[in-house]
C-alpha cells in the first residue's frame, strides 16, 4: 500500500528517483514528502517520517535551525558543508556528515510545501580522506622513525661489545651482575630498533587462514596474562571464507589492539571478538568484492578525543610505560594487507573495527584493450 507521500503531483513526484535525499517542509518545518534516498538515510519509512517536525526525524546543530528559520522568513537559500545531523534515538544515535542545501519554494501543485531540504552524505569521502591522510602521516612518521632507529642500533651494537669485554676483564662475579643489565637492555633497545626497521610488504608469508583461528590464539594468550578478571566474548559470523594472509602478523595486529584494551580496563572487563562479513567495499582507493571486518569491542573507560587523532602515531603511547609501538605496528601491518584500522570511543564501549580484503595478494584487475 503507497504511503501518503507518494501521493504528489508527477513534477514533485519525480523527486524519488534522485539519489540525494530530498525532504519537502511546510511552513511549520514539519516533513510533508522524503523521497526514498531520505528514507535510506534516516532509516525510517516515509510514513513514520510524514507530517512529523524536522527536529523530531532528526537533531542538528543550533546552526542548521537558524538556517532554516532565515530561509523561512527571509526567503533564503542555504548550503552547508560538512553538516553534522544524528539519527536514532537520542541516547543511540549515530552521526552523519553530509553537505545541506535548503531552498524555498512556492509549488501551485503543492502549496502547502514551503522548503525543499537537500541531503548528500559524505561519509565515504570522508573516509576515504582520512585514509589517505593516514597512509601519508604513516609513511612519513615511518621514514623519520627508520632514520632515527638506524642513528640508535649502530652505537647500541658498540655498547653491548665494550659491556662484554668489560665483563671478561671483572674479577668479582657480583659485578657481572651489571654487565648482564647492560647487554640485556642493549638486546631489548637492538630488538626495538630491529621492530621499527623490520615491517615490509617482501617480508609477508601469505597463506590460507581464518581469522577466527587467530582470534582464538589471541584470546588464549589474553586469558593467560589476566586469567580470572578478564572475560573473552566471541560474536562470529561460521559463514566467514578463509583469506590470504599473514599469519603472525595478524596475531599480531588483533593482540596489540586486544591488550591495550585489556589494560586500559586494567585486566578487569569484557572483551569481544566480532566478525562479519563486508562487500563491496573501496580501500586505499581500490575496489573489493568481499571484506571481512573484526570487530574487538570492549567496556572500558574510553578513548579521549584529542589522543585518538594521535593514537597511531609511532611513539605514542596513552600509559606511561607503554612504547607507543603496538597500534603503530598494527596499522603498519594492516596497510600491508590493504585493510583499514577504524576505532570508535566512548565512556563504556571503544570499537577497533580492522577491515580485511580476501583477495588483497591479487593483482588489481586491468581495463582490458579496446
Amino acid at each position: 500500500m503507497a504511503t501518503p507521500q507518494k501521493a504528489f503531483p508527477p513534477s514533485l513526484g519525480g523527486l524519488d528517483y534522485l539519489a540525494s535525499a530530498i525532504l519537502l517542509l511546510d511552513a511549520g518545518q514539519r516533513v510533508c514528502y522524503a523521497n526514498s534516498a531520505a528514507e535510506n538515510l534516516l532509516e525510517a519509512t516515509g510514513r513514520a517520517l510524514l507530517h512529523r517536525p524536522l527536529h523530531e526525524v532528526m537533531r542538528y546543530t543550533a546552526a542548521l535551525q537558524q538556517a532554516l528559520d532565515n530561509a523561512l522568513i527571509n526567503n533564503w537559500s542555504y548550503t552547508g558543508q560538512n553538516v553534522e545531523i544524528r539519527r536514532g534515538r537520542p541516547e543511540r544515535g549515530e552521526t552523519l556528515h553530509l553537505n545541506c542545501t535548503v531552498t524555498p519554494m512556492q509549488s501551485p501543485d503543492a502549496p502547502e510545501v514551503c522548503m525543499l531540504m537537500e541531503l548528500q552524505p559524505i561519509d565515504q569521502q570522508l573516509k576515504a580522506n582520512r585514509e589517505e591522510r593516514l597512509i601519508e602521516q604513516q609513511q612519513a612518521s615511518r621514514e623519520l622513525i627508520r632514520n632515527l632507529a638506524h642513528e640508535i642500533k649502530n652505537p647500541l651494537g658498540g655498547i653491548r661489545g665494550a659491556a662484554q669485554l668489560l665483563e671478561r676483564e671483572l674479577n668479582n662475579p657480583a659485578l657481572r651482575e651489571y654487565t648482564d643489565v647492560i647487554v640485556q637492555e642493549a638486546d631489548r633497545l637492538q630488538d626495538l630498533m630491529q621492530r621499527l626497521l623490520s615491517p615490509h610488504r617482501a617480508t609477508l608469508q601469505a597463506q590460507r587462514m581464518s581469522v577466527h583461528e587467530a582470534l582464538e590464539r589471541v584470546g588464549s594468550l589474553l586469558k593467560l596474562e589476566f586469567p580470572s578478571t578478564l572475560s573473552i566474548l566471541r560474536d562470529y559470523d561460521a559463514s566467514l571464507p578463509e583469506l590470504t594472509a599473514d599469519r603472525e602478523q595478524l596475531i599480531q595486529v588483533f593482540l596489540n589492539i586486544a591488550r591495550n584494551a585489556a589494560q586500559a580496563m586494567n585486566g578487569k572487563g569484557e572483551i569481544t571478538f566480532r566478525s562479519r562479513s563486508a562487500r563491496q567495499v573501496t580501500l586505499a582507493k581500490r575496489r573489493f568484492r568481499l571484506a571481512i571486518d573484526v570487530a574487538i569491542i570492549d567496556d572500558g573507560p574510553g578513548i579521549a578525543d584529542d589522543f585518538r587523532e594521535r593514537m597511531f602515531y609511532p611513539l605514542v603511547s596513552g600509559r606511561p610505560n607503554g612504547t607507543g609501538l603496538g597500534l603503530t605496528l598494527a596499522q603498519s601491518f594492516v596497510q600491508q594487507h590493504q585493510g583499514t584500522i577504524e576505532c570508535e570511543s566512548r565512556p563504556g564501549r571503544t570499537v577497533f573495527l580492522v577491515r580485511l580484503p580476501l583477495n588483497a595478494f591479487e593483482p588489481a584487475p586491468t581495463e582490458s584493450p579496446q
